[in-house]
């Protein structure tokens, strides 16, 4: 593969020049470098001229950067390289990945190589969640990034794991290959490993909408159960894995690891622990999600679960984070009912209460910390995000807790004298038990 060297200038098509500073890293299609560009260092994506539809791809990316990028979470591509008169081959520049960010592949495997900068020894640093609100608000957020591209008319033509990088302590996500996004109807023949794909795209159909709720959920699972949904003891006693076999495993054969009909590919002990510890962590409403998407879904793509309901999942799973005082986190629906009006921590044994929302079945626990969001206040909302609400110890009185209203609008309460009072934004008031709230459009009880 052609290689650009330290101090070489590249020019854009927009007249910018951007001269090469180091190489970041390689792959079986492309070479990325540091460069600056203008006084900013920037990242340069250059294509191997032996790239299959190398005119389609470098079309796809003028399009993209014509279009702008969705939001903010995606490194879109920004400017577009002159053609190499040599070989052909051109690149684009995007921005870099901010420090603070791990990439999707290295939190599933647990840790990610560095080289230490004293001895100068490779070595593994872990990689993990700062806590389990973190993960949640990160898978949100990929469910989001989906929902985005397709609201513009695109879908995901080169994704994998690698295509997304996570802040681990925040849970903000940045997309990248974004050159592989392409408008609904392209074919941009792209080349990655068939387990991201649904399994009509691995049989030569175009990608859309309901293949990327299907790749959506392959990586959804690998986020939470740190694995393959389909690499089992099939998978595992297949002695001939050529690429056709690998096609048939994840296509035409396709057998989900917790397929409830067909136990032949179930994980197997010291190669997939983290997905048998894993699924036993998640409530059933999860677990049946995800075996109705690669059950039914595999070659019924109408069964599949839509981006909207994916994002409603999460917004109840987010809810039903029980952070106790003993640093341990809970889903309330793994420790009792839905509908249990107190939850007890199984590591310390201290009991939270909780509170039911007019608009769905399952309580919230009340703890200090957790959030009451803006789609839970307001069901016509898609902001998931914003936060209306939040649990708040009293400054006075260790272990009081109340509600601060952070919404922006008032609210009616029902106080301790029985009586409704408004609350402002910005004010609070007590947990207690006749508490009532109205938020407007869905109402609250203690």
């Amino acid at each position: 593969m052609f290689e650009h060297q330290k101090g070489q200038v590249i020019e854009t098509e927009s007249g910018g020049k951007a001269v090469v500073i180091d190489i970041i890293g390689k792959g079986r299609q492309s070479t990325v470098y540091l460069v600056d560009y203008k006084g900013e260092k920037m990242a340069l994506k250059w294509y191997d001229s032996k790239v299959n539809n190398l005119e389609r791809i470098r079309s796809n990316i003028k399009r993209n950067i014509a279009d702008g990028k969705p939001d903010n979470n995606f490194l879109w591509c920004r400017y577009m390289t002159k053609v190499y008169r040599q070989t052909g081959s051109f690149g684009y520049l995007m921005e870099l990945i901010p420090d603070g960010f791990e990439r999707l592949s290295d939190i599933v495997r647990g840790y990610r190589i560095v080289n230490d900068s004293v001895t100068g020894r490779v070595m593994e640093k872990k990689v993990r969640f700062s806590s389990l609100y973190t993960m949640i608000t990160a898978v949100m957020n990929i469910v989001n990034a989906f929902r985005q591209i397709n609201k513009s008319g695109k879908s995901f033509q080169g994704l994998d794991d690698g295509s997304f990088f996570i802040n681990t302590h925040t849970g903000d996500i940045l997309v990248s290959d974004c050159d592989t996004i392409a408008s609904h109807g392209t074919d941009l023949d792209i080349h990655i490993r068939p387990a991201y794909k649904a399994p009509e795209v691995i049989f030569g159909s175009i990608p859309n909408e309901i293949s990327d709720t299907y790749s959506l959920a392959v990586i959804l699972f690998r986020l939470l159960f740190r694995g393959d949904a389909f690499e089992g003891e099939k998978v595992v006693m297949d002695v001939c894995l050529n690429e056709s076999e690998i096609a048939k495993h994840y296509g035409s054969e396709a057998v989900f690891v917790y397929s409830p009909d067909d136990t032949s590919n179930r994980p197997v002990r010291g190669i997939h622990d983290n997905v048998i510890k894993f699924w036993k962590e998640y409530p059933e409403y999860i677990k049946e999600t995800f075996i109705r998407t690669f059950t039914e879904g595999i070659s019924n793509p109408e069964k599949r679960v839509s981006f909207g309901e994916w994002q409603n999942i999460f917004i109840r799973l987010r809810s039903e984070i029980l952070s106790c005082v003993c640093g341990k986190s809970h889903f309330i629906s793994i420790i009792g009912n839905p509908d249990d009006k107190t939850f007890i921590c199984p590591e310390c044994r201290t009991e939270f209460a909780t509170i039911k929302f007019s608009n769905r079945i399952f309580r919230m626990p009340l703890c200090i910390g957790s959030r009451i969001f803006m789609c839970e206040t307001d069901p016509l909302t898609d902001d998931y995000m914003s936060i209306a609400g939040e649990f708040v110890e009293n400054k006075l009185r260790k272990g009081l807790i109340g509600i601060k209203n952070c919404s922006g609008k008032k609210w009616s309460v029902r106080m301790p004298d029985g009586m409704f009072h408004d609350v402002l934004s910005g004010k609070g008031f007590p947990v207690w038990n006749g508490l009532e709230i109205d938020f407007g459009k869905v109402q609250a009880k203690f």
